[in-house]
């Protein structure tokens, strides 16, 4: 089922997410609404922040973001209870983009590695490493569960000049090709 996307203004979108019950048995179906939800709205990440649940998951799909015969160094996977161990390497800038910001983008410096663990569906611990483009996917999406937005991290310049489009997209004026849930 597909689930609107919360978008900015909201205030889920805001608050540190809950750890999640691993046996609970509502998560499988809800993390199935979460790709279709994802795949809906032509996305490579979603948390359950963003579809207005404060619950410690997230998802990534960067292997459709890689170059023909190099899907293999995409990463596509539910993370639940992630908690990031470890940033390092060198910053990057790179333009980022929201499902819950419509057509808004921004160079956000992000780290070019980081140490996660995290939990899988049937409940398997991992800690991993991982690099580029995996990384800051994996970091953009982490922020969600943390409460954060990746406007947070753009240049003070940047953030002045997309204020009016930010409060545009609180008040519902912005058009998306997926559901949006706008504050009331």
């Amino acid at each position: 089922m597909i689930l609107p996307i919360y978008a900015y203004g909201q205030k889920v979108l805001k608050k540190k997410a809950k750890d999640v019950d691993l046996d609970d048995p509502g998560i499988k179906e809800f993390i199935a609404n979460m790709w279709e939800t994802m795949y809906n709205a032509q996305g490579v990440g979603l948390a359950a922040p963003q579809v207005g649940k404060s619950m410690r998951i997230f998802l990534v799909d960067t292997v459709q973001t890689m170059k023909k015969g190099e899907e293999s160094k995409g990463v596509k996977k539910a993370f639940i209870n992630p908690e990031i161990i470890e940033e390092w390497g060198e910053e990057w800038s790179y333009e980022e983009g929201c499902l819950s910001i419509p057509h808004l983008r921004g160079d956000v410096d992000r780290w070019s590695d980081i140490a996660i663990r995290y939990y899988d569906l049937d409940g398997n611990e991992y800690e991993e490493e991982y690099d580029g483009i995996n990384a800051r996917v994996i970091q953009h999406e982490y922020d969600h569960i943390e409460g954060k937005l990746f406007t947070e991290h753009l240049k003070p310049l940047k953030r002045q000049l997309i204020k009016r489009k930010l409060e545009a997209i609180r008040k519902g004026n912005v058009d998306a090709d997926y559901r949006l849930k706008f504050v009331v």
